[in-house]
């Protein structure tokens, strides 16, 4: 039996089911987790199927989340999808269910759950969810298109990042059959606020690049009140610097309330999730997120990007 044949399996078994994904999600979190729930649901309409965590407000335009009581997880089938690492599930009564599933594409280091399906060498989760779906035979739904087609081009950066494959071109070719509103997706993912444009600018202005291609630029919580952004929002602008011809891998910084930095890692070719893993983080070989105590190890995350393109 295939792991996709275990996954369904389990799925059969279950009336209720509740899909996790990771905190601070983006298009891939939510289109993998609610497409999994649009595609269960319309294959199996007599059971419950919930997906759970924080109603991200800049992307509220693609799905909300569902109210799920405590008492939803007793005998229930959890699902994790998008998910490394156990501390960055959304919600943490991921344990309170019968059974759990880890769904990823990202390196399996926190490996967790009953049966576990990683596949590295995928886009995106969202590209996993709809290749189950197609190979065990079922059906998907508009709305399942929809929002598993928004996590794969949310994930490549529409088709731009190295991870997209001729299996995720196929993919996504068989997502656009489906009857959805493309072209306002399309409009909705490559737009952002007025605040946004001013804070890219201030990127710009700000950037501080070696002559071995490295960047770097740091958002203080005064920068982010001027602005008017919030964490969350920051996430417009992690490509912004890889837009500049001589910027090869670049970090930003940015300042958490209690006084730490999340730092978001960002490479065109150089393999940079190692920083990220000796600095209290991980990831994709080309994109990583981490974690700074200090300005001291702003400087040190830095000087080792410059030592890995030099």
């Amino acid at each position: 039996m295939t792991i996709f044949e275990q996954i369904l399996e389990k799925i059969k078994t279950y009336d209720t089911i509740i899909i996790h994904r990771h905190m601070r999600p983006d298009p891939d979190a939510l289109g993998s987790q609610v497409g999994l729930k649009e595609v269960i649901k319309h294959n199996f309409p007599q059971k419950k199927v919930l997906a759970t965590g924080f109603n991200e407000p800049t992307l509220t335009w693609i799905t909300t989340m569902d109210e799920v009581a405590d008492s939803d997880f007793e005998g229930s089938l959890v699902i994790v999808t998008d998910t490394a690492n156990t501390p960055r599930i959304d919600d943490s009564r991921y344990t309170r269910g019968d059974f759990l599933i880890k769904i990823d594409h990202h390196p399996n280091d926190d490996v967790y759950g009953d049966i576990v399906h990683v596949d590295t060498a995928a886009s995106s989760a969202s590209e996993i969810v709809t290749d189950f779906a197609l190979t065990t035979g079922l059906e998907l739904s508009n709305e399942a298109a929809r929002l598993l087609y928004n996590g794969i081009v949310g994930d490549t950066g529409r088709f731009l990042y190295p991870a997209t494959t001729s299996k995720t071109m196929a993919i996504a070719s068989k997502l656009r059959e489906y009857d959805f509103d493309f072209s306002s997706m399309a409009r909705q993912m490559d737009s952002f606020s007025f605040k946004i444009a001013k804070l890219q600018g201030f990127v710009f202005d700000n950037l501080e690049v070696d002559e071995s291609g490295a960047a770097r630029v740091i958002l203080t919580q005064e920068n982010m009140k001027k602005y008017e952004v919030t964490d969350a929002e920051t996430s417009a602008i992690v490509g912004t610097p890889g837009k500049i011809d001589i910027v090869e891998s670049w970090a930003i910084f940015v300042e958490q309330p209690d006084g730490h930095y999340r730092v978001r890692l960002r490479s065109k070719t150089a393999v940079i999730n190692d920083i990220a893993k000796r600095h209290d983080g991980g990831g994709h070989p080309l994109a990583s997120g981490a974690n700074s105590y200090s300005l001291e190890e702003n400087d040190q995350i830095y000087q080792e990007i410059k030592d890995l393109l030099k």
